[in-house]
């Protein structure tokens, strides 16, 4: 749902809290029912992930609430060290399943989104997927940076995207949090990147990232050198799924697409051999 009048203008949305939470519900409750959301059963796959694309409000010039997109930054002890990436991980059969059936409960987040009842009515197959799935998504947040999930304002699913090197679809949900002010990453975490969502509709962000490779051949189709787009934000870089989900989520939201890799200013990365197992060390 583009922003085409002032109104609702990205500008104007981002200093109405208000009004951005309703126009956010909307835009991606109406890209979810366009397509279906979830096939299959998520617990029935070892190759299913579930990420929280967490937004909230920090203060930011003077006294107002800058909404801004919160990323974990991925600690050398683990796969794809160095990474920016939505708290997640793969479906735990068992304790997802029971905790999706909280979410049935009044007050959980999935109870609370406006959409709850016409999408369960609806699409009943695909509202137990999305429990399971935001279910999953809740524990390892709180899992990995102590999210409350009660806290959590769920705004719909985001369009999958997949993993290429590991071989996994990530189903992103949306959500607001508000009035936790802290977070206490674990060790998977080395850091929280907050990136407001103004710098995120800056052209001037995006480059074009050449990375040089030290990871098997074969687990980049033999290729030593890759290019992939790219935003840039106090020396970290978004890449990969993560920047597609946010990519994603920027167009669905206002309408916007960052300028054509082609035309965008080259950085250089590497990865290196330890990049798909990380340090093991803990």
């Amino acid at each position: 749902m583009a922003c085409d009048d002032d109104t609702f203008g990205p500008d104007a949305l981002l200093r109405q809290p208000l009004k951005l939470k309703h126009h956010l519900l909307t835009a991606l409750y109406q890209s979810a029912r366009k397509t279906e959301a979830f096939s299959g059963d998520p617990t029935e796959s070892t190759r299913i992930s579930s990420v929280l694309f967490i937004l909230s409000f920090r203060r930011g010039s003077g006294k107002l609430q800058e909404p801004c997109l919160i990323l974990n930054k991925r600690s050398g002890r683990v796969k794809q060290p160095g990474d920016l990436c939505c708290p997640g991980g793969g479906i735990s059969d068992r304790t997802d399943l029971f905790l999706s059936r909280m979410l049935l409960l009044p007050g959980s987040p999935l109870f609370r989104w406006k959409y709850w009842a016409h999408w369960r009515q609806g699409r009943s197959a695909e509202a137990r997927a999305l429990s399971v799935l935001l279910a999953a998504a809740l524990r390892e947040g709180f899992e990995e940076m102590r999210l409350n999930p009660l806290r959590v304002e769920f705004l719909g699913p985001l369009p999958p995207q997949q993993l290429v090197m590991f071989r996994r679809t990530i189903y992103p949900m949306a959500c607001f949090v508000s009035g936790q002010r802290r977070f206490f990453p674990n060790w998977e975490v080395e850091k929280l990147v907050y990136i407001p969502i103004r710098t995120l509709l800056d052209p001037a962000r995006y480059a074009r990232c050449c990375m040089h490779s030290a990871i098997p051949r074969k687990a980049w189709n033999d290729a030593t050198e890759k290019e992939f787009p790219c935003f840039t934000i106090d020396g970290d870089t978004l890449w990969g799924a993560t920047y597609r989900i946010t990519m994603a989520f920027l167009f669905l939201a206002f309408g916007f697409q960052p300028p054509p890799m082609e035309v965008l200013p080259v950085i250089h990365s590497i990865l290196d051999r330890n990049y798909l197992t990380g340090s093991r060390s803990r």
